[in-house]
């Protein structure tokens, strides 16, 4: 079963980005047949989006490719984080997210993020301690529901360092680091390029899909990365 969630929304430790609003002369609610097309719809000029978002149908963002430099500020201190935030498509994404990772050493600490159940809100799940190697191999077996599944979120992060990469429920990702060039010139060696102005999907209006596998499959790789 598929539903949607029609929301601007963003996690609370992603950089704080500007929702825009559609455009007004746009019709507000599309006809079922026209819905459809759209939400079957996954390029966008050479960027492929995975199966876990898509747009909102008046296309107020169009997906591509890129990077920009951000900033985390926390609200009670005004203390900023350094970030990069990155759209990549959907064939060199998965393993853009893995090579981010080599930055953060070998031994890793890991936060599963999940939004199945409206009714509760965000979920995370944390494990602490795991090796990059191992955590590489379990995560590859997922990469369906990584990729595709719009409630699904993932951050690694190091356990002493304030080091952290993110592939969100938007699958966006993210890096949090006082030093972002190792990390730029990974995204770089992927073909993305720096674009400060590039508007993302999560700052429009735009959909989440999920199935009801993505929810048992979470759970399976809760389970099997020994979270609590």
């Amino acid at each position: 079963m598929r539903f949607l969630d029609e929301s601007a929304a963003h996690r609370p430790s992603l950089p704080l980005l500007k929702a825009l609003s559609a455009p007004q002369d746009a019709p507000t609610t599309p006809d079922q047949a026209a819905l459809e097309a759209h939400m079957a719809r996954t390029r966008y000029g050479r960027f492929t989006l995975t199966e876990a978002v898509r747009p909102g149908w008046q296309l107020d963002i169009v997906p591509r490719a890129g990077f920009r430099h951000d900033a985390y500020v926390d609200p009670q201190s005004g203390a900023k984080m350094p970030a990069l935030v990155a759209a990549a498509s959907a064939e060199n994404l998965f393993e853009t997210f893995l090579e981010l990772l080599e930055p953060l050493g070998d031994d890793l600490d890991v936060v599963l993020e999940s939004t199945h159940e409206e009714a509760v809100g965000l979920r995370e799940f944390t494990r602490e301690g795991v090796e990059r190697c191992v955590l590489e191999s379990l995560l590859w077996e997922y990469e369906d529901l990584l990729l595709n599944d719009g409630c699904t979120g993932i951050a690694v992060l190091h356990p002493e360092q304030s080091l952290e990469v993110q592939l969100d429920e938007h699958k966006l990702l993210v890096v949090y680091a006082q030093a972002r060039q190792p990390f730029e010139r990974i995204l770089r060696g992927h073909g993305l390029d720096r674009d400060d102005r590039l508007r993302l999907i999560s700052q429009g209006e735009h959909m989440h899909t999920s199935h009801a596998r993505h929810m048992r499959e979470f759970e399976e790789l809760v389970a099997r990365l020994g979270c609590r």
